[in-house]
């Protein structure tokens, strides 16, 4: 059997055999395909591990959401960042994230992350934390970043010195608001009871 034909063959499999078999090939081949090939180039292009993420709590909900209103929301807020010398224009994600939203991450040295960047970072924890930065410690070129959830009254322990191997990239934009519900809903019997459901 020539390349041509076993071309059309997978092809004719892949995509136009409605058979079991067909399904069950579809399937197996686009998981390969995601884990080894799509996953591992974006990390590559991206220079971080974990080049996407899903947002799995309330921490960095902002009321209304989309259409939450910044300038409002500041207002509000302000008392608890400027503690940190944290001023307005210093945030990015002004309307924060809701739970299941999917972010876009990529790697960023140490040294060009800067105060009100969104950071997602290894704690002791199960899956990884995504806050935003409100410190920045330098300490014989080794850099400590500190961090808090906007929804969130105070700080964790395990965000307040954050060494910046544990740093696996930064939020760069939203890619998907609420899509990733589409995995947290099979994982939601595990949550406590607070942290179920949606965010309001």
């Amino acid at each position: 059997m020539n390349l041509r034909k076993i071309g059309d063959k997978f092809w004719f499999l892949l995509w136009k055999d409605n058979s079991l078999k067909g399904w069950i090939f579809s399937i197996v081949f686009l998981f390969i395909f995601i884990k080894f090939i799509f996953f591992p180039t974006l990390s590559l292009v991206t220079g971080t591990s974990l080049p996407l993420a899903i947002v799995e709590s309330c921490s960095m909900y902002h009321d209304g959401n989309l259409l939450s209103d910044y300038d409002e929301w500041w207002e509000q807020h302000e008392t608890k960042y400027s503690s940190y010398e944290i001023e307005k224009q210093d945030f990015t994600f002004k309307r924060g994230f809701n739970k299941g939203d999917i972010l876009f991450i990529t790697g960023k040295k140490p040294e060009k992350l800067k105060l009100g960047d969104i950071i997602i970072f290894n704690a002791n924890h199960k899956n990884p934390i995504i806050h935003r930065v409100i410190k920045i410690k330098e300490t014989n070129g080794e850099y400590i970043f500190s961090t808090i959830g906007d929804n969130n009254n105070g700080q964790i322990s395990s965000e307040v010195n954050i060494q910046q191997d544990q740093v696996v990239g930064k939020a760069v934009f939203k890619l998907a608001p609420y899509l990733g519900w589409g995995k947290l809903i099979f994982f939601e019997y595990k949550q406590a009871e607070s942290n179920k459901g949606f965010c309001n």
